[in-house]
């Protein structure tokens, strides 16, 4: 997967994606958002917005920024402005490289952009930067097993699934290795737990 692929994908998936996507990954959504629990007044950074499914889950009083590789998932997340008492500001961008000043959020929700990026750890080491010492960082994505490779089944639908712009087969402590960040919580959700909800404290 690189960049030029991911928006190409992403821009037939925009008119479809909620539609198609979202009651699936509507529990998962709402978990990693109780998890990061966002409070009056804080300022927040969706990376990897998508439609904006995750503007739903906002609390009253937060001002939040969303960025997103792909126009056509923003123009789709744009209509789903004005959310009442938040302040929010959409613009496109690529996840690896944030165009944001650091320690500048309360909380970074990362929800199913770790395994679409082409450089994971790249993606999380921006998140971590733009977050603020001890600040929450919510994941909500899939992962193989920590110390565990992926059977041939797999790998051979992560062929497939790569061209539809997702990555089957990340480690989660491969990408944080190193990296100035904790793990709070990890907990199964949906697929019988090969989606997880994380939640990170930044050091």
């Amino acid at each position: 997967m690189d960049n030029r692929w991911n928006r190409f994908v992403y821009r037939l998936w925009a008119p479809f994606y909620d539609a198609i996507l979202e009651r699936f990954f509507r529990d998962g959504r709402r978990r990693a958002m109780e998890l990061v629990d966002l409070r009056a007044r804080e300022r927040v950074c969706i990376i990897g917005i998508g439609t904006g499914s995750d503007l739903a889950y906002l609390r009253e009083d937060v001002s939040c920024f969303g960025l997103d590789l792909s126009e056509a998932m923003l123009a789709q997340a744009r209509r789903k402005l004005p959310i009442p008492g938040c302040e929010v500001e959409l613009r496109i961008g690529d996840a690896q490289a944030l165009p944001l000043d650091d320690s500048a959020f309360d909380a970074v929700i990362l929800n199913l952009i770790v395994s679409v990026v082409p450089d994971p750890r790249r993606c999380m080491a921006e998140a971590l930067r733009v977050a603020r010492p001890g600040a929450r960082i919510v994941v909500f994505d899939k992962f193989l097993p920590e110390g565990s490779e992926p059977s041939i089944g797999r790998r051979v639908s992560n062929r497939v699934a790569m061209l539809l712009g997702t990555d089957l087969n990340r480690h989660l402590g491969e990408i944080i290795a190193g990296l100035p960040c904790e793990i709070e919580h990890d907990e199964p959700s949906i697929l019988g737990g090969m989606y997880r909800v994380i939640l990170l404290r930044r050091s």
